[in-house]
């Protein structure tokens, strides 16, 4: 979805600032079909969405704000810029397995991202710092977009950061939104994430998104928070 999204045609050169996404329904392993509009025409500000169907359902749907990209005057040291990754890169630790590789078949989750975690672990409650990248193209024959990398890795947020025990609990996260004020310059992405639970069973997993340059932007999961 964040691929289509990248593509509607625009007055001027855009920069995709955020995407929010709604998995409003479970997503089966059928074929699906995607349909693409401008919600908001606008030559520095527009709204692009993508509905994701399954047999005429919708089981997902996502909009983009695209913002005008263009060089502007700048102050110097005013914020803003690359001032660098505060965490270890990621050839500075050793490729870690998902706790749960060995609960699934071979599947995106479990075999299709390369992990290096850098600060807490899996397995263990708490916050957790991870670089992330794609080990394989998302669509067969086409290099994925430094877009599609973030949206691709961005929704481990909630997993790698868990506040509450996998074997006992569950956080199933029906949303996910991405605020990018750069895209990032190189394959991977870290996630600096943490969860934040209430006893009344909504949560929060929030990730600071970074690039080996600096922070590219934010990520954020609404959580439903249940007991198996």
């Amino acid at each position: 979805m964040a691929h289509v999204l990248e593509h509607p045609e625009a007055p001027l050169p855009v920069s995709p600032a955020r995407r929010t996404l709604a998995l409003t329904r479970p997503v089966p392993l059928v074929p699906l079909s995607i349909e693409t509009r401008i919600v908001r025409p606008g030559k520095k500000v527009q709204w692009a969405e993508a509905r994701l169907q399954a047999d005429g359902a919708e089981v997902a749907r996502a909009t983009m704000l695209r913002i005008r990209a263009a060089e502007i005057p700048w102050p110097a040291r005013t914020g803003g810029g690359d001032t660098g990754c505060p965490f270890p890169g990621p050839e500075s630790s050793h490729a870690v397995r998902p706790p749960w590789t060995n609960d699934y078949p071979p599947a995106y989750h479990s075999t299709a991202t390369e992990h290096r975690v850098v600060r807490g672990a899996w397995g263990e409650l708490g916050p957790t710092t991870d670089w992330i990248r794609l080990r394989l193209p998302l669509a067969a024959g086409e290099t994925p977009s430094p877009l599609v990398r973030v949206a691709a890795v961005a929704d481990f947020g909630n997993g790698i950061s868990s506040a509450l025990p996998f074997e006992s609990h569950r956080f199933i996260n029906p949303d996910l939104t991405i605020t990018l004020h750069r895209l990032p310059a190189a394959d991977w992405v870290c996630l600096d994430a943490a969860t934040f639970p209430e006893r009344h069973g909504v949560g929060v997993a929030e990730s600071v998104l970074y690039d080996e340059r600096g922070r590219i932007g934010h990520a954020a999961q609404t959580l439903l928070l249940e007991t198996w």
